[in-house]
């Protein structure tokens, strides 16, 4: 591989451009989506507002954590460069290694899945013959089940791979396009749905039927809202992945610390927003037997409810150009990630490479496509999709408590920016990862230790790659 000429990162990226990375990072299906099942947990409009807001501001408090390490830190591969400096090389390989096989790979399967699903909705595509549909590898995989859609999923993910390895001006360019368009169209529902959508104050002040008022310090409340919360942060899940082009950015002590906070503040007022809305146009009870139905999406009844049959098509467009988005950010970013950590020895090498036309870690782009297309094959990202949440606020509770670690142990290093309301909101952001981590154990135990399942596998992968290449820091 040395023999081969190589290509470096250009620092090309603006703060706008950051900034909008960002939120396409964020934005996808989940602002469609989540406000159903978020409604049968809870009941009552009020508390399924508060859940969007709490999100926001937690996932604020983890920005503005995150946005000190960045400005002192900024560069190519975010956490794992941070967790480098913070613990130690094999806390920040567990990190890159559970991004690689289940964090941002599986994001990148289920964002691109939805796509194909909603097209599918649209244009029905086609399916094998039942002989091969139903082959079974190991009794658990289906490879050929629902054919037509897995292979339009990969299909996007082989042909935004090819966009964005050609160059991050082209895959940071086609992200900015999306995402002007789709959220002038998301102001627009919100606009038709508060003046002609019929709605009206009484559906945010009415709960639904078998809604029942608890002490806030009622257990099953607290498990609602936990479980409304997951759903969620689901829809936030992303906004750290800017950290990646660290060695991308223009002047990035400044400007990566400023996308991280503005571009979260952005999402947060767009989910209020629009969920909102769809609360305001409909009675909770009607959403929650959305929730409560399979394949439906509560966006497309709300505006089915003010648009008729054309509102359908328009949401359902409006869905496909919003995953399309969503999944050309989710690919463009974390092989700034695989290529960290190559550069150092401990991912496969081919990673550490950069193409010397298009100056991007091309490989890392094929290496990240393969393994999100056997996911999409295996139908098993469903379920990965499901530890998302948990292996995320690990390793962002792990981030937030470096804030404190790094005053300790460089109180005088420069910090462009420092954490606002430290050290009590870094201290609850940690306090609510903690709990979260520990609720989910509790309530969800076989998908928390899966979670940890998937990390462990990285351990043999790290011994012998570690003793390939000796920590020299």
């Amino acid at each position: 591989m040395s023999s081969q000429p190589q290509g470096h990162l250009v620092r090309s990226l603006s703060l706008f451009a950051a900034f909008m990375l960002t939120v396409s990072s964020v934005i996808g299906s989940g602002i469609y989506k989540k406000v159903a099942p978020m409604s049968v947990e809870l009941l009552s409009p009020s508390l399924v507002l508060l859940c969007w807001v709490l999100a926001g501001l937690i996932t604020i408090c983890g920005a503005l954590s995150n946005a000190e390490i960045a400005s002192m830190l900024a560069d190519s591969g975010g956490e794992y460069v941070y967790y480098r400096k913070i613990y130690n090389r094999f806390f920040a390989f567990l990190y890159g290694w559970t991004s690689f096989t289940v964090i941002r790979s599986a994001s990148l399967a289920s964002i691109a899945y939805v796509f194909a699903q909603s097209f599918n909705a649209l244009i029905p595509l086609p399916h094998l013959p039942d002989t091969l549909a139903n082959i079974s590898i190991l009794g658990v995989f289906t490879p050929f089940h629902n054919f037509g859609v897995k292979a339009l999923t990969i299909a996007l993910i082989l042909g935004l791979t090819v966009v964005n390895y050609r160059g991050l001006k082209g895959g940071e360019g086609l992200s900015r396009f999306v995402l002007i368009l789709v959220t002038a169209v998301i102001g627009i529902i919100v606009i038709l749905g508060l003046t002609i959508g019929g709605g009206s104050f009484t559906n945010l002040q009415t709960n639904a039927t078998g809604f029942v008022s608890r002490s806030w310090f009622d257990s099953d409340l607290i498990k609602a809202m936990f479980a409304a919360l997951l759903a969620a942060f689901w829809a936030y899940e992303g906004w750290a992945t800017t950290g990646y082009l660290g060695g991308e950015i223009k002047n990035p002590n400044r400007n990566l610390p400023l996308a991280l906070v503005f571009g979260v503040l952005f999402v947060m007022g767009v989910y209020v927003a629009v969920n909102f809305t769809y609360l305001y146009v409909l009675p909770i009870d009607q959403i929650v037997e959305v929730g409560k139905t399979q394949n439906t999406i509560a966006a497309v009844v709300v505006v089915q409810h003010f648009l008729g049959n054309p509102g359908v098509l328009f949401i359902s467009l409006l869905i496909l150009l919003t995953t399309f988005g969503a999944t050309n950010t989710t690919a463009l970013m974390p092989p700034r990630l695989y290529y960290a950590m190559a550069k150092e020895g401990m991912f496969f090498r081919g990673a550490a490479f950069i193409h010397p036309v298009f100056n991007t870690p091309s490989k890392a782009f094929v290496i990240q496509a393969g393994w999100a297309s056997v996911l999409v094959l295996s139908g098993s990202f469903d379920q990965l999709t499901d530890m998302l949440v948990f292996a995320s606020f690990i390793f962002y509770g792990a981030t937030s408590l470096g804030v404190f670690i790094l005053r300790h142990k460089m109180p005088d290093a420069p910090r462009p920016y420092k954490a606002w309301g430290y050290p009590v909101v870094p201290a609850l952001f940690i306090i609510f990862c903690v709990a979260l981590v520990f609720i989910t154990l509790m309530a969800k135990p076989r998908e928390a230790l899966l979670g940890l399942g998937l990390m462990a596998t990285g351990i043999p992968f790290y011994l012998y790659w570690s003793s390939k290449t000796p920590d020299t820091k």
